[in-house]
Order: C-alpha cells, then sequence, then structure tokens
C-alpha cells in the first residue's frame, strides 16, 4: 500500500481519540438508571439491526465519515474517531511489540492449516489486548481491529517482490491456508469478530510493483477464473469480513472501479458478504494512472458505483458533494455504509457493556513463542543433504558461522512485521543449541552485495563443520518504495544470489573438505546452483520471524526433523520465464510450465524415508456430479520420526493439449514414528476439476481419464491410479 503523500496527513497519527468506540455519557447515566442503551449499542441485538438502528441516526456526512479509513466519529452519539488501516501479515504488524511468526511464504511452506489457524488465533488475542491497553486518545494508524490481511494474490513470477506475503503459486494451497488464517483471526462466533480479516489484493494484483498505479493486467477469462479468483472464492466461503481491490486495472478496468469484479464476480458469483476497501489511494490513481476519472470526486462516484464500501484515501470526502449534486442518491450511500457499520458492531466497538479483553500479558507469552518457533521449524525446506550432513554430530567441537545474514535481523523478519520482544538471530540460536563445550567462532565473511570483498574465513580450514548464512532481506524485495537495494521498484531483476555471496561459499569450499551446510534466506525462489553443487547440505529458512535462529538451529542439530515443502517451483533461471508483465499462465508454476525446474512445487527433503502403497481411488469412475474417496498408506521407512506432506494431485485429460500438467487437490501434514504406517483418505469430487469454459461462460466438468498421483512432492517417485468421469 502506498505510504502517506502529504505532511498534512501524518497528522492522522496524532488524533485525540477513545481507545475503543464507548457508549455516550448519557448511555452511561440511562445504563445506571436501568434504563436499556439505545439499540446499536445492545449486544443482545443481532448485528443487522444494530447497524441499521446506527444508520438511521446518522447524517449524510456522518454516514460518509465512516466510509474513509480515518473515521471522524460522532461525538453527539458519543462514537470517536476510528482508524480502519491496521496490518497483521504474520503477527500484528507496525505497532511495537508483538509475536513475529514466519513470513506469509513461510507459512505457507508449513503445508498446514491447522497450525496457520492457530496463529490466527494468537495473532488476533494479542490484536485485542494491545487495543485495549492503547491509553485514551490513542486512536490512529495501526490501532484498530480491523486488518488487512491476508494477501491471496497467487506468485505467479519469482521477481514479483511482495510474492512473499503469499502463500505461493498454487490456487488450492493458497485459499486453504488463507481461509485457515481467516478463521483463526475472526473466531466462530456469527454475532462477534476478534479481529476483522481482509482479503488482498483483488484482483489479479500480482506484480509489477513500479507501475502497479497504471498497469493493466490483461488477463484472458480462463485464467481469471481458474488460477487468480479462487482463492478469494475460498476467503468468501470461509466468511472474510473483507476484500481489497487492486490498484492495477484488469482488462482496462481499475480493480477498485470496476462493477464487473466487485459485483458481478465477487458478491454476485462469491457470495462474498462483507465491505470492500480500496488500496491506499488508488482512487487517486484513476485520476493521475488509470486516467479513468478527471478528479476526485469522480473518482469517488466511479468507485462507489462499482462497489467499494470503505477508502483508504481522501477522495471519498467528496461523495457529500456528489450527493447534493445528484451524481448519487442518499440510498446509494445507505447501501455502501450499511456494511462498515456492522463490521464495526461485530468487532463489539459499540457494546454498551463489552466483555473483557485479554490480559497485556499474552503480547508475546510464552506460547505464542512457542508456537512461533514450531511454525520456523516446520517452514524449513531442506534442499540438499549430501552424505548425511544434517543432522550435525551431536559432539561437535569446533563451529564456524559466517554469512551476511548469520547476525541479520533482517533476516527473520520480512515485510508487514511487528517486533518481537527477543529477536533469535541464526547465529544466536546456533549458539544456544551448541554444546556447552564447543568452540564456535564467527565473522559476516562478506556484506551482503556489491564489490566481492571476503573477510577472513581461515577458520573453515580447522572447524569440524561450517555453517554460512547467506540470501536475501527484504530490502532486496518487497514492496514499492521499501525495499531500497532493488533497481526495479521492490521487485527482482534476476534469480541469483548477489556474486559475493557466491563467491563466499566458493572460497570456503576451498578452504575446507569438512561439512559445509549453506542456509538461504529469502522470500521467493532464487536460483543457486553453484551454491548446491558446492554445498553438502542446503536449508531454505525463508524469513522465519523471531524465533528464526531457534528453528534453524532445531533442524541443524537435529532437535527437529525438517519437512517444510516449497510452495513455489524455483526456477533454473529468467530464461524459464515469459515476460513478467504477461499475466497468463502459460508457461508459469508447476502447473503449467514444461520445462525442467530446479525443484518442483512440493519439494523438501527429510532426514528419514516414507513410502507410499496400495494407492486406490473407489469408485473408478463417477458422472460429473459424483464424488471419489482416494485411499492409500504412508509408512515411515526410515530410523527416525518425521512429518510427511502427502500431496494429492491430479492430471486431466488434456494434460499434454494445452491443459495443466496436473493441480494439487488435496494434502495433509501427518507425523510418523519410525516404522509406523498410517492409511489415508482424501475426498475428491468431479466438481473440484472443474475448468472453465469460455466460449460457454461457465464451469464445466470434462469427461474422460484422470491420473491421480500421491506422493511427497508435485515430481518424482509418487504412486498412481486412474479416476474416469463418464456421463
Amino acid at each position: 500500500m502506498r505510504p502517506v503523500r502529504s505532511i498534512g496527513l501524518m497528522t492522522l497519527l496524532l488524533f485525540s481519540a477513545a481507545a475503543a468506540l464507548a457508549p455516550a455519557r448519557g448511555d452511561a447515566m440511562t445504563e445506571a438508571a436501568g434504563v436499556a442503551p439505545l439499540p446499536f449499542r445492545n449486544p443482545n441485538l443481532d448485528p443487522e439491526t444494530r447497524a441499521r438502528d446506527l444508520l438511521e441516526r446518522l447524517s449524510l456526512d456522518e454516514k460518509v465519515g465512516f466510509m474513509v479509513h480515518e473515521t471522524p466519529g460522532v461525538a453527539r452519539l458519543g462514537i470517536p474517531p476510528y482508524t480502519w488501516w491496521n496490518e497483521c501479515l504474520h503477527g500484528v504488524a507496525r505497532s511495537g511489540r508483538a509475536t513475529v511468526f514466519p513470513q506469509a511464504i513461510g507459512l505457507a511452506a508449513t503445508f498446514d492449516p491447522d497450525l496457520i489457524g492457530r496463529i490466527g488465533a494468537a495473532i488476533a488475542a494479542e490484536a485485542r489486548a494491545k487495543h485495549a491497553a492503547r491509553p485514551a486518545g490513542a486512536a490512529g494508524l495501526y490501532t484498530g481491529l480491523t486488518f488487512w490481511t491476508p494477501t491471496v494474490n497467487i506468485f505467479r513470477d519469482p521477481r514479483w517482490g511482495r510474492g512473499q506475503e503469499t502463500y505461493g503459486e498454487d490456487p488450492y494451497l493458497t485459499g486453504r491456508l488463507g481461509a485457515a488464517l481467516v478463521r483463526g483471526l475472526q473466531g466462530d462466533n456469527p454475532r462477534r469478530l476478534q479481529v476483522a480479516a481482509g482479503a488482498k489484493h483483488y484482483a489479479a494484483g500480482s506484480g509489477p510493483e513500479a507501475s502497479r498505479h497504471h498497469f493493466d493486467a490483461v488477463v484472458a477469462e480462463k485464467d481469471l477464473r481458474e488460477t487468480y479468483l479462487p482463492a478469494f472464492a475460498a476467503l468468501a466461503d470461509a466468511g472474510v469480513e473483507a476484500v481489497m481491490c487492486a490498484y492495477n486495472r484488469v482488462n482496462g478496468e481499475p480493480c477498485c472501479g470496476s462493477a464487473r469484479l466487485l459485483r458481478e464476480i465477487l458478491r454476485g458469483e462469491l457470495g462474498f458478504r462483507g465491505h470492500v476497501i480500496s488500496d491506499c489511494w488508488a482512487l487517486s490513481d484513476f485520476v493521475d494512472g488509470h486516467r479513468t476519472a478527471a478528479d476526485d470526486l469522480e473518482a469517488a462516484v466511479q468507485a462507489l458505483r462499482a462497489g467499494v464500501n470503505l477508502e483508504c484515501g481522501e477522495a471519498y470526502r467528496q461523495l457529500p458533494e456528489a450527493v447534493r449534486q445528484g451524481r448519487l442518491a442518499p440510498a446509494e450511500i445507505d447501501a455502501a455504509v450499511l456494511p462498515l457499520l456492522r463490521t464495526l458492531v461485530r468487532l463489539g466497538l459499540f457494546d454498551s457493556a463489552p466483555p473483557p479483553p485479554p490480559p497485556p500479558d499474552v503480547i508475546g507469552c510464552a506460547a505464542h513463542v512457542k508456537l512461533a518457533r514450531e511454525a520456523a521449524v516446520k517452514s524449513m525446506v531442506l534442499l540438499k543433504n549430501s552424505h548425511a550432513a544434517l543432522p550435525l554430530p551431536a559432539d561437535l567441537q569446533t563451529l564456524f558461522v559466517t554469512g551476511p545474514c548469520a547476525a541479520s535481523v533482517d533476516a527473520l523478519l520480512g515485510t508487514y512485521h511487528g517486533l518481537g520482544g527477543d529477536l533469535v538471530t541464526v547465529l544466536e540460536g546456533i549458539t544456544r543449541r551448541a554444546a556447552p563445550g564447543a568452540r564456535i567462532e564467527y565473522n559476516s565473511g562478506c556484506p551482503l552485495d556489491g564489490p566481492v570483498v571476503i573477510g577472513n574465513i581461515w577458520p573453515a580450514s580447522y572447524a569440524d563443520a561450517t555453517v554460512a548464512v547467506i540470501g536475501l532481506t527484504p530490502e532486496f524485495e518487497g514492496e514499492n518504495g521499501e525495499a531500497f537495494r532493488s533497481a526495479a521498484g521492490g521487485d527482482r531483476t534476476s534469480l541469483a544470489l548477489p556474486a559475493v555471496q557466491v563467491e563466499l561459499v566458493r572460497r570456503l569450499r576451498a578452504q575446507s573438505r569438512r561439512p559445509l551446510v549453506v542456509v538461504v534466506t529469502a522470500g521467493s525462489a532464487v536460483a543457486i546452483p553453484e551454491i548446491l553443487e558446492l554445498a553438502d547440505a542446503v536449508l531454505l529458512a525463508w524469513y522465519p520471524g523471531q524465533e528464526g535462529g531457534n528453528a534453524v538451529a532445531d533442524v541443524l542439530f537435529g532437535a527437529a526433523n525438517p519437512a517444510g515443502r516449497l510452495p513455489v517451483t524455483f526456477y533454473r533461471s529468467l530464461a524459464d520465464l515469459p515476460p513478467f508483465e504477461d499475466y497468463r499462465m502459460e508457461g508459469r508454476t508447476y502447473r503449467y510450465h514444461r520445462g525442467e525446474p530446479a525443484f518442483p512445487f512440493g519439494f523438501g527433503l527429510s532426514c528419514t524415508t516414507f513410502g507410499y502403497a496400495g494407492l486406490a481411488v473407489v469408485p473408478a469412475a463417477i458422472p460429473p456430479d459424483g464424488a471419489a474417496e482416494v485411499r492409500l498408506t504412508v509408512a515411515n521407512t526410515g530410523a527416525t520420526a518425521g512429518d510427511e506432506v502427502v500431496q494429492l494431485y491430479v492430471e486431466p485429460p488434456d494434460a499434454r493439449t494445452g491443459g495443466p500438467n496436473q493441480e494439487l487437490k488435496g494434502f495433509r501434514r501427518i507425523r510418523l514414528a519410525a516404522g509406523e504406517r498410517r492409511e489415508l483418505r482424501f475426498p475428491l469430487t468431479a466438481a473440484a476439476l472443474r475448468r472453465w469454459d469460455a466460449a460457454a461462460g461457465r464451469w464445466t466438468v470434462r469427461l474422460g481419464r484422470y491420473v491421480v498421483r500421491v506422493g511427497g512432492s508435485s515430481a518424482g517417485p509418487r504412486a498412481a491410479a486412474a479416476l474416469t468421469i463418464t456421463e
């Protein structure tokens, strides 16, 4: 989202407001006298009734006041200002102390919806506690209970700097994990929200960053329906409270000005019932970037008519004038503001007697720190482990730790982050985990990038093992304006790591014939062919959050068996990809890329082995409206307990004639003791295999023979069976 544009807007941080939307003094007096509160403050009434009661009490200007991200409040009703804008991508963000979980792309690598749901609940508890702990008059940016999270755009191209905020390249995985976070954040009470979640950026908002304010994503209807929209549909089904429309255009229409996207598809077809938010100052792009409006007033009318309820920005302040000029009807304002009032009601911000919030000590509590460590451990992806280099021996006497990311806090945090009370770097985690008598030496070895200058790496010549921590930080990849080392507005122009880091690994290998372990931090796919050749083991740590150092050490020393899986394809080079600005899925992701990747989607090694047997699809033939069950047995065939991520893929009949190679249709993360076997069953409906018929303009289920494969990755040895869909 765009940073605040003017000095005047910085005063938004200084609003004088109550910490919660408390009852007016008059209401409090009548309640003390035993008189019922006004209906909109009565928690015993349903949210719709309460919202409509408040709506009837508001003037036009007061209604519009609720439709901008800095809501001024209604003093005569005892409603103080409220700021809608807050973030919690992987923990409460930009608001001081909060537990920092792994970046979203790392959470995706866990393939664990249950874990992500628990993380959502932990974030919601901390958000409530922080909101309640703020003193009266502290309302402002990043203080509210409306969070613009999660990001469920498809990570279609590894160059996109904000891809780290997503759950990867697969629509099914993204939808499952995004829905799990939404349910964890919002809770399961239909009348009460713990916090309000907001899915973003709708739709087809996957870069490029530098041109996002005027870029037109040209998307075929088939790709729009099958790739870019399914995750938003999954979150609509999960009851997500808000959806944020993107900066860019889709097929010529600004996303925040498209009635087709917002009304016809999002509300009409996907059944979304919450409110739509504009990305910040996206309506200004109607004027300055997309050139669809002459001024803010016209932009506001276009957005409202398209279906935007809440603007992050200032153009909606023109709405009263639009009504006075007859360009909008008062009823249109009422229809737009009602869902916003309903959200605030469901958050309990108007309650005459709100329930007590979680205590302040839930923020960064031991249970949440433990959860952050579990998530970081589960996110680790082992890419190489030659000659069982990992785990390192428990009796290791001398260890050399080096690399520009070893002591880096930036390499832990990712984008849109909070600040944990104890940020454990990889160097600190290794130091804590190593045996008390172990000798550990450290220096950074080289800078993050720039001229090839290598420091003192002599300890590699005599250490029992060397751990080099290299990679990227959010300085290289992120949002436009924040990734200041990026020459492309936050995006990447290469998949390679900086040359100086590759040279460091090359010299470390030449210095020592003892185990060389390379830990890579990054928020997206990297091309590391030389590092894979030189290192004995390579561990991808992503941006692992505040417990990242402990998690890396757990894996290095064998306290945890890695089982993270790649939620994105690792390509060999950019030559394997279409142009970044091309939004066609052809040639992209494991579903449509026809080449041989460096690492396939779903890939990840373990320190044990697993076997698959007895795969069967029952029944083996179903009608277009039928359902089957996929049955199999998974066994831990190694000597060590570990997690396996069982992945179910379906190859359609037209895979070799233009259709997707295969598609993920089920997954389950399970833990098996050494020698343990477990029977698994996956439901598989014909409807889950539907495809968009562009000519007919509808979903259809293609008849024919489908190949069902189950294994630990999208490629490699897997059990296979057939399913036929027939009339």
